[in-house]
């Protein structure tokens, strides 16, 4: 007798990027991190952290936290969700929303760890394809016969960004729950935000985290905006202290620093911008990027390495970068921005090669 649910049993964990050695100076581009580190009123907060903050329970309802949250967007207090990463977030909404024997879809490719949640929950999954220059195809999305959908915007792994009108487009058609995941929206154009529909459509929920843009993937912290109705539910669903009081106090304190925030971010995207323009140089084909990643297919012809061997290639010098076995996405490498000496390092080792 196995003590393991068979749906448990069969599952297959989320693919997650290799972790360079401890001090091995690696250049680490697999994992979508920030390059820089999280604002100066974020480590003085770490530095000031009391006795009391880790003896007592945190604050439950994070409500520091969320009122911070619903300043910066204009919404009120009761329409954010705060949770341990925005993967808390993901698998409150399959549990609370969609359940075994229902069905959610999203673009392919996309974020997986939606089929995997959705799996663990005994909910099923769509694989809607994108179109052949993985743009998203908002009526097959649509048409799929799903309960729910998830539009991670920009897209991941891909970059694509789907505009807001076709967005909005979306959420006011279909039936169901639409989950934005907006993870990497702070490097798109400005305005792009699904933020403003949640007032208009109570079937809209915007995911956001503070993983990327505020440089505080170790804290675990990501959040969401939507209907107070979907928040509520969001908060009968969750572990009772699911956000710790220091990673709460940091990302208050991340919050308070918008001008870095904004300063890095900027980076990023010239750093991004300069790096698309060297790999093209180079006979890289690079999607359009709104991310701070690039997905880019290395040149072909014979003898040159495909992208299984270019990523070993480059693994063998220190630089660590994701591939994919993805049937659209073999042919490919998805490689972080990291800052400009990293990327320089990175197209040097590249040229090299290809000499």
């Amino acid at each position: 007798m196995t003590l393991i649910l068979p749906h448990i049993d069969r599952l297959t964990p989320y693919a997650l990027g290799d972790l360079p050695p401890e001090g091995s100076g690696a250049i680490k581009l697999n994992q979508n991190e920030s390059p820089y580190p999280p604002s100066p009123l974020v480590l003085e907060a770490l530095r000031t952290l009391g006795e009391e903050e880790l003896r007592r329970y945190p604050d439950a309802r994070c409500a520091q936290l969320r009122a911070a949250l619903s300043r910066l967007h204009g919404v009120k207090d009761e329409q954010v969700f705060c949770g341990n990463g925005s993967s808390e977030i993901i698998s409150l909404v399959i549990k609370g929303f969609i359940g075994p024997n229902r069905r959610l879809a999203l673009p392919d490719p996309s974020f997986s760890l939606y089929h995997t949640v959705a799996a663990s929950y005994q909910a099923s999954s769509i694989a809607v394809p994108t179109r052949s220059d993985f743009t998203v195809d908002t009526e097959l999305l649509m048409n799929s016969g799903a309960d729910t959908i998830v539009l991670v915007n920009p897209n991941a792994p891909t970059g694509h960004l789907l505009p807001l009108e076709e967005v909005e487009r979306l959420v006011s058609r279909f039936p169901g729950l639409v989950v934005i995941d907006e993870a990497y929206i702070d490097f798109a154009d400005p305005g792009a935000t699904a933020i403003p529909l949640v007032d208009r459509y109570p079937n809209a929920i915007v995911v956001r985290t503070f993983s990327k843009a505020y440089a505080l993937c170790g804290a675990r912290v990501g959040y969401c905006v939507a209907a107070e109705p979907l928040i509520a539910a969001l908060e009968k669903s969750k572990d009772i202290y699911n956000i710790n009081a220091i990673s709460r106090k940091l990302a208050v304190a991340a919050l308070e620093d918008c001008e870095y925030t904004e300063r890095t971010v900027a980076l990023v995207k010239a750093t991004r911008d300069t790096f698309i323009a060297e790999l093209q140089s180079l006979g890289f084909d690079v999607i359009p990027s709104q991310t701070n990643f690039v997905l880019c297919t290395p040149p072909a012809g014979a003898g040159k390495p495909d992208a299984r061997q270019w990523y070993r290639k480059l693994l063998e010098r220190n630089i660590y970068v994701r591939h994919f076995e993805h049937p659209r996405l073999a042919d490919k490498l998805r490689i972080s921005i990291g800052t400009d000496e990293e990327m320089a390092a990175v197209t040097a080792v590249l040229r090299g090669l290809l000499a």
